[in-house]
Order: structure tokens, then C-alpha cells, then sequence
């Protein structure tokens, strides 16, 4: 059991300085969050985590050989950079919007399309694929029992949604929100850029690779 609690502890520390490090997670929830309220930060968090699911899904039944497969793999990162181009395209042209506008706009967005990127962003981000796969291959022992694993899986869904729920708090507050929200045209602008940036860089990596 002694080992058991060891490999845990591991994985605490090695997931969470992941989920903490910047990504495409942390962009849409900032984004939404800023963008459209509490609300649908938190629901974007909540798809951030269900996805962690997928990962933990498909590691869980022996996939691990996902990254092995060149061609599967490499169709995996060109829709996962596309999906982000697509949401940069959305905030840059957002950012060219009156603050009016923008306010009027916060509206429109449900909490399932909300959830829906959070999920997508999640699950087509490349990244996740071979983190998982390798947390699955090389920190956890073949020797763990499936409950045990399930239970590592439950725990990092958990933290996601968490952690991405405390990051929608926080720019929530209605100090901070303002603050964005009174230069939403630069705000949008930078993180459209951001999530281009990251989208060049995954299909910079397919193509060298």
C-alpha cells in the first residue's frame, strides 16, 4: 500500500504542474470567463475536467499505443489545431467589436456550448494525448489495480474542473473582470494570438515531426 501511496503522491505533483502550466485550457477559460461571466467560466472549467475523462478513458482500456500510430496521431493534432485557430478567429474578430457590443454578445452563449469548449479544447489538445499516455505507461505500474487507476483518473478529472473553476472565479471578480472587460478590443486581440500561436506551433510540430 506504502508503494501504492508513493506512485499517488507522484502523480499529484507531476498533473498538477501541468494543469497549472499555461495552455490552450487556460486561454479559453480566461477568455470566457472574462468574456461572458461566472457562469460560463465555470461551465468551461467543468468541460475541461469531463474531458481529463476521455484521456483517462482510453488509457485505462490499453490505447496507450495511440502515439505509436503516426497517422492517427497526427490527424488528432491537425483537428486539435484547427479547433483552436477556429476559437482565435473568434476572439481576434471579436476584438474589432464596440464594448458595447461585446456586452450584448455575452448573452448569447449557452452554458452547453460553454461546456462544449471547454470539452473540445480539452480533448483536442495533442499535449493532454501524450501526457496521459505517458503517466499511464510510465509513472503508474501495470501492477496498480483498476480501481486504484480509476480512482487516479476521477482525482485528476477533479482537479481540472477544480483548478479551471478557481481561474473563472478569479477573473470574475468584478474588480479584474472590468479591468479586462474596459480593454476587451486588446484583450480579445491577445488572446486570439495566443491561441493561434499555440495552433502554428502544434502544426509546426505534425509537419517536423
Amino acid at each position: 500500500m506504502n508503494g501504492y501511496l508513493s506512485e499517488f503522491l507522484t502523480l499529484v505533483l507531476v498533473h498538477f504542474l501541468a494543469v497549472v502550466s499555461p495552455g490552450p485550457d487556460l486561454a479559453v477559460t480566461t477568455a470566457n470567463s472574462v468574456r461572458y461571466g461566472r457562469k460560463i467560466g465555470t461551465m468551461t472549467a467543468i468541460g475541461i475536467g469531463f474531458g481529463i475523462s476521455i484521456h483517462v478513458i482510453y488509457s485505462l482500456i490499453g490505447l496507450s499505443f495511440l502515439h505509436e500510430q503516426s497517422t492517427l496521431f497526427n490527424v488528432i493534432r491537425i483537428l486539435g489545431a484547427l479547433y483552436l485557430l477556429y476559437l482565435a478567429y473568434l476572439l481576434i474578430r471579436s476584438g474589432k467589436e464596440s464594448d458595447k457590443s461585446f456586452s450584448a454578445e455575452a448573452e448569447e452563449i449557452t452554458s452547453y456550448s460553454a461546456f462544449l469548449n471547454g470539452f473540445l479544447t480539452n480533448v483536442l489538445n495533442p499535449k493532454a494525448v501524450l501526457f496521459f499516455v505517458a503517466i499511464f505507461t510510465s509513472l503508474i505500474s501495470p501492477a496498480t489495480p483498476l480501481f486504484l487507476k480509476i480512482g487516479y483518473g476521477l482525482w485528476m478529472c477533479s482537479v481540472n474542473a477544480l483548478w479551471f473553476t478557481f481561474v473563472a472565479l478569479f477573473f470574475t471578480k468584478p474588480a479584474i473582470r472590468q479591468a479586462f472587460l474596459s480593454k476587451a478590443h486588446y484583450f480579445n486581440r491577445i488572446m486570439g494570438i495566443i491561441l493561434a500561436l499555440l495552433a502554428f506551433y502544434v502544426g509546426y510540430e505534425t509537419f517536423i515531426n
